[in-house]
């Protein structure tokens, strides 16, 4: 009978031991995580900073809107090499138009790529490359109807809702 009770102890310590290790392994992950968030998201606040620094607001006529990979909007060899590579193939919201005599190509921002009229004239908000905001040149633009949003954009805006 006492041999029987010394074992059962033992399995129990053996598994309480395995649990405390686990959950510690998993407190340990969960710091890192956290602190490595708030490195992220420092330096994102740095960058949208800088982005409002250089931030020029331009008269453009856009020509056409397209989501495409970066490789096939017509960037320039140095812009190609300046973009991550893991950026390259991803498809991103492109906007080709007409700066002053000039055709060139931006990219979008997600939130106001659905707001951009196509072969209109628009005030937009530039940075460098990447247009941050449009408004009507003569009148407020009108709100295009969006097209049907997948899973993950439903999430994200639920999300900004909820912000």
């Amino acid at each position: 009978m006492k041999n029987g009770l010394i074992i059962t102890t033992l399995f129990i310590s053996k598994g309480l031991i395995i649990t405390i290790i686990v959950t510690v392994v998993l407190i340990a992950i969960l710091v890192a995580l956290y602190f490595a968030g708030k490195k992220l998201q420092k330096k994102q606040e740095e960058q949208a900073e800088q982005m409002k620094e250089i931030e020029q607001v331009f008269p453009i006529l856009v020509i056409d809107k397209k989501k495409m990979r970066v490789s096939d909007a017509g960037f320039s060899a140095q812009v190609m090499e300046q973009i991550p590579k893991r950026f390259r193939r991803s498809k991103l919201p492109i906007v080709k138009a007409k700066v002053g005599p000039k055709i060139m190509s931006f990219i979008c921002d997600e939130e106001i790529f659905d707001d951009v009229p196509v072969k209109k004239e628009v005030k937009a908000t530039i940075s460098g490359l990447y247009i941050t905001g449009v408004k009507g040149m003569r009148k407020p633009l009108e709100k295009q109807d969006p097209k049907k949003k997948s899973f993950m954009a439903k999430l994200r805006a639920k999300a900004k809702q909820g912000v």
